[in-house]
């Protein structure tokens, strides 16, 4: 895997285990984005939702959701979908390494 793929996974894992109460909180101060425009970011993309879905690992259905408004989306996703709007390149290349 490369250097930026490993700090990217090390940073989820980070991002996740604050997300769940596991790591001290003082140590990050990062914002965790409170909405995120799934829709606007998978339009950006190009992508169907089936393939967004299939791209990043989300279910159509929880994604359909999202956009509908219809299920919050907890702070892992958010986290997750800011970086796929940010870095999308970034998150393909550590999914297909891992």
């Amino acid at each position: 895997m490369s250097k930026a793929g490993s700090r990217i996974l090390q940073g989820a894992r980070e991002a996740l285990a604050y997300a769940n109460g596991e790591a001290d909180e003082m140590q990050y101060e990062h914002h965790i984005p409170s909405e995120v425009n799934v829709k606007a970011i998978r339009q950006r993309l190009g992508l169907s939702q089936q393939a967004f879905a299939s791209r990043y690992g989300f279910s159509v259905g929880r994604v359909r959701d999202w956009e509908q408004s219809r299920s919050n989306m907890d702070a892992p996703s958010r986290i997750l979908l800011t970086v796929i709007d940010k870095e999308p390149e970034a998150v393909e290349r550590a999914l297909k390494s891992a």
